[in-house]
């Protein structure tokens, strides 16, 4: 029996980022629903980190590509998880 892939997500954010707790709620909303692997990064205090996203924030990236910044679009969302764990 093959394996089910399950879509990676992962949400760079920062501490008081008022965007990032939105997009961060929305995600872990979304997670039950779609059922994919989340992994919550803050970047603060880590130089490679901050200079790679701090623009962009909040970043989503769904099995490594970034897919999302500043907002997420839930129904968008919904496709690229989807997508991500076809692809797999």
């Amino acid at each position: 029996m093959a394996s089910i892939h399950r879509a990676s997500v992962v949400v760079y954010h920062s501490t008081g980022c008022h965007l990032c707790e939105r997009v961060l709620q929305q995600v872990r909303d979304l997670r039950d629903e779609l059922r994919f692997d989340l992994r919550e990064v803050d970047i603060s205090g880590d130089p490679a980190l901050e200079v790679a996203y701090r623009e962009w924030l909040p970043v989503v990236e769904i099995d490594g590509r970034r897919r999302f910044t500043y907002h997420i679009q839930p129904d968008a969302f919904r496709r690229a998880v989807a997508q991500a764990a076809a692809d797999s």
